[in-house]
């Protein structure tokens, strides 16, 4: 019985599971970090061997049948397949190079023995509007190369009839088997029905260029999506790169060796099931119309335009997600070059996610970087220009890196328990996998941190650590926020700290500091103004340029003695060009105001931030 269904829509996940898979990350402390490098130098070997074995693209014209496609008619040179009609079926393993222009036609592949079949695309045009181009229905594995110099096209309609009552193949290349693309050439894909690309077991792409318009979901595998290299241009309807085997331990994994990605799509840029690893690559990618098309209200979240009419139906009645890089496991990036403008968060993981490399620009209309667990900073640039909330997760490591960020709530928001950023139902509210009160933990162990906020700069609703670094807060103007701002404890132990911003709510750092800090509430500070630290033999201490104006000001600094006086003067102006604010052998000139402030490590300041809904962190 033939089955006929229209527009087959994207699948959402029904569940998300956190499973253990071959990428470990680091989740506390520095001793667990060592751990973490060597397992990913095995998973990154691993991941390299494959890539090696999978790109062999060389095949022999002698030993290979020859197809010639001509409209609807099929002409075979050789062994191991055979026409129907414009329907060629391959039922023997081998090599088979295919030319021409097949309309209303399908190239189906069932080997008698699950044996191993590559299919050459030499110049190969297959359009079939009522089902899938290329599908393979029973092999050991199928691979798929692009003979160089050519350019191939596969194209579907918005209807498919299928044999039985099975809703697949739903893809304009569709494999039940381990699909492998390789070779240099094009390969265009126009998918009207559901997905470009779908494996449902391993999809591995080994090389090749890839122009594809889908309206779901571009490039699917279900048990792993594996990429070494290749040059990317996606339009998707739903996901870009996508893995589905949630259920299955050690599987739903999405690797990427490198590559060029241009991804424009109405849901999730690349989204894992499990686990995701980016090693490297180039990749420029906007979901959801990106981060100018953020909702304001949690009833709107997920409703995103869509590139076409027909994507827009897939994405907003099936999708709730509009996220650029999403791993439901561990999300490990180790390089690369990152442009991500996205409506929702721009880096999610159920999980983990740690940064040992990458340069990151980001755009986001929620969240830059969200993990429920821990996010681990061990190297990279990242630059956040725009997000609801910088960086948030239950636990945030900063071990190095140089982070520049903009945050219209919270800068830094290590939560846990009630995540005051999430009531009232903020934009894409998310949830934290610890639920306990006082969860929260920012350590800052090293590395540069320049935060831009409305909400509060530094938020932990536990505590923070500070052992080593540069932290630069340029905080809110308004009295519900604080530079500052923690439940439990923010021990000052190492690095330079400096802080500016409201006095109605700011906080200094605890009792319980090793490192003296200064802490005054009672400066008048404009936008643009440079203030400069001299300590009592008129040394200078510090020159620094705030962005906001300020009435507090809280900054530590190993150069403090504990009981010194020092001289804050501000309305003074600098000249050069600093990227954090603080000046270096800079000459200071003016000084409108001066207040005396003795080194102490005595704590004292406001209460909790808040938010701009009015909603506390207890």
């Amino acid at each position: 019985m033939k089955n006929t269904i229209m527009n087959l829509k994207n699948k959402p996940l029904t569940q998300m599971l956190a499973l253990t898979g071959t990428l470990a990350l680091l989740t506390a402390c520095s001793t667990e970090a060592s751990t973490t490098t060597a397992s990913s130098d095995v998973s990154t070997t691993e991941a390299t061997v494959e890539s090696t074995l999978m790109s062999d693209s060389s095949y022999s014209e002698s030993n290979s049948t020859a197809i010639t496609f001509s409209d609807q008619t099929i002409t075979v040179d050789g062994s191991g397949a055979a026409a129907d009609g414009s329907i060629l079926t391959i039922t023997q393993p081998g090599t088979y190079i295919l030319s021409g222009t097949l309309s209303e036609g399908q190239v189906r592949v069932e080997t008698v023995d699950e044996a191993d079949v590559q299919i050459v695309l030499d110049g190969a045009t297959i359009t079939n509007s009522t089902g899938a181009a290329i599908y393979v229905k029973s092999a050991n594995s199928a691979t798929i190369t692009l003979a160089e110099g050519t350019t191939n096209t596969l194209s579907d309609g918005e209807t498919y009839t299928f044999e039985d009552s099975e809703d697949e193949p739903d893809a304009t290349l569709f494999s039940k088997s381990d699909l492998i693309l390789n070779g240099t050439g094009t390969l265009v894909i126009d998918a009207n029905y559901a997905h470009a690309i779908k494996g449902k077991d391993d999809v591995t792409i080994a090389e090749g260029t890839y122009d594809i318009t889908s309206v779901g979901d571009a490039i699917k595998g279900r048990d792993s999506l594996f990429i070494s290299s290749g040059t990317f241009t996606i339009v998707a309807g739903a996901d870009g790169l996508q893995s589905t085997n949630e259920e299955e331990e050690g599987k739903g994994i999405l690797t990427i060796e490198s590559g060029t990605f241009t991804i424009t799509a109405a849901a999730d840029g690349i989204q894992a099931a499990t686990n995701l690893q980016i090693l490297g690559g180039d990749f420029t990618i906007t979901t959801g119309g990106g981060s100018a098309n953020s909702s304001t209200t949690s009833e709107a979240w997920g409703t995103w335009g869509a590139p076409t009419e027909e994507a827009a139906t897939t994405t907003t009645e099936e999708t709730t997600s509009a996220k650029g890089l999403k791993a439901t496991g561990s999300l490990a990036i180790s390089g690369g070059t990152f442009v991500l403008d996205t409506s929702d968060d721009a880096l999610h993981t159920n999980d983990t996610i740690q940064f040992t490399g990458g340069d990151f620009t980001i755009a986001s209309g929620d969240d830059g970087i969200h993990a429920d667990n821990t996010v681990t900073i061990d190297d990279g640039t990242i630059d956040i220009n725009q997000s609801y909330e910088g960086i948030e997760a239950t636990k945030i490591i900063l071990n190095g890196g140089k982070i520049t960020l903009t945050a219209t709530d919270d800068g830094i928001n290590a939560a846990g328990g009630n995540d005051a950023s999430a009531v009232s139902g903020r934009p894409g509210e998310n949830t934290f996998t610890s639920t306990a009160e006082g969860a929260g933990l920012l350590t800052i162990n090293g590395g540069t941190l320049v935060v831009n906020a409305s909400g509060d700069g530094l938020d932990s609703n536990g505590s923070i650590e500070m052992n080593d670094g540069t932290v630069v807060v340029n905080g809110p103007t308004d009295s519900m926020n604080g530079t500052l701002d923690y439940d439990s404890t923010f021990n000052m132990n190492g690095g330079t700290l400096i802080g500016v911003g409201s006095s109605g709510m700011t906080q200094s750092p605890s009792s319980t500091s090793a490192q003296s800090f200064l802490f005054t509430s009672s400066i008048p500070l404009a936008a643009d103004e440079a203030i400069q630290i001299t300590g009592p033999d008129g040394e200078v201490i510090l020159t620094f340029e705030a962005s906001t104006t300020a009435q507090s000001l809280v900054f530590s600094s190993p150069e403090l003695v504990n009981g010194s006086a020092y001289t804050i003067t501000t309305g003074g102006t600098v000249s050069g060009d600093s990227a954090t604010g603080i000046y270096e052998d800079t000459s200071f000139s003016g000084g409108s105001s001066t207040v005396e402030v003795s080194a102490t490590t005595e704590s004292s300041g406001g209460q909790m931030g808040g938010m701009p809904s009015g909603g506390f962190a207890k």
